[in-house]
């Protein structure tokens, strides 16, 4: 195992309203190991949400690059990019954004279809990754039939589905109850310890660190520790 990405020298500013600047993120040098379930913590408005954006190939820095599997992502033209964030990546965020019409099982293998997974492996896949977070015997429920723990379960599963390089997390748990939220960041450690799988995920709440097998702490932009 080594280090999938890493960052150099990453800044992000933004201009507001007055034409003055905010340094969201400043001088952030990280490295993310293969296989491991990384935190990033600090409380809002710390640059969290910017940097695991910028990491997942959904925003461009001012400055620095990101290194995913030894390329510079940064300077990559946007159709490579999609395809990268298609094939190699998958998001898990806050809302879990199911496709209310379509049930687990549905939403899933769409997910699988938009990663152009083999037809002939999608519907033993799907199976799979939904007995993987528990919800075999929910699978043809649709989300306004579930709670919001089964619904973020079934977020999990769309995203580990096609296989991804890497999983983004962004505050998974936060309109989570604790049981719940503690819940699904063990199933993410069950995959990680099962299938290898690299997760980065963001946070505020302190009961989940002790959890991850790395942390960052942002504060006003910055890694503190």
């Amino acid at each position: 195992m080594g280090v999938i990405l890493s960052t150099e020298k990453l800044c992000r500013d933004f201009k507001i309203g007055d034409g003055s600047v905010v340094h969201a993120l400043k001088d952030i040098g990280i490295e993310i190991e293969e296989g491991k379930l990384t935190i990033l913590r600090g409380r809002s408005g710390s640059g969290k949400t910017t940097l695991i954006n910028i990491l997942g190939a959904l925003d461009k820095p001012t400055e620095g690059k990101v290194v995913f599997g030894g390329r510079d992502i940064t300077r990559l033209p946007e159709r490579v990019r999609d395809d990268i964030r298609r094939c190699q990546m998958a998001f898990v965020f806050q809302s879990v954004a199911l496709m209310s019409g379509m049930t687990a099982y549905e939403n899933v293998e769409f997910g699988l279809r938009l990663a152009k997974y083999p037809y002939e492996e999608r519907d033993r896949r799907t199976r799979e990754c939904l007995r993987n977070v528990g919800l075999e015997k929910r699978m043809f429920h649709r989300p306004g039939e579930m709670s919001g723990g089964e619904q973020q379960r079934v977020a999990i599963a769309r995203a580990i589905a096609h296989k991804p390089d890497i999983i983004f997390a962004d505050e998974p748990t936060a309109e989570l109850d604790t049981a719940t939220a503690l819940h699904v960041v063990k199933l993410f450690k069950e995959l990680v310890a099962r299938d290898k799988m690299t997760i980065i995920m963001t946070t505020h709440d302190p009961s989940m660190i002790d959890i991850a097998d790395k942390v960052y702490t942002l504060e006003d932009g910055e890694i503190v520790e």
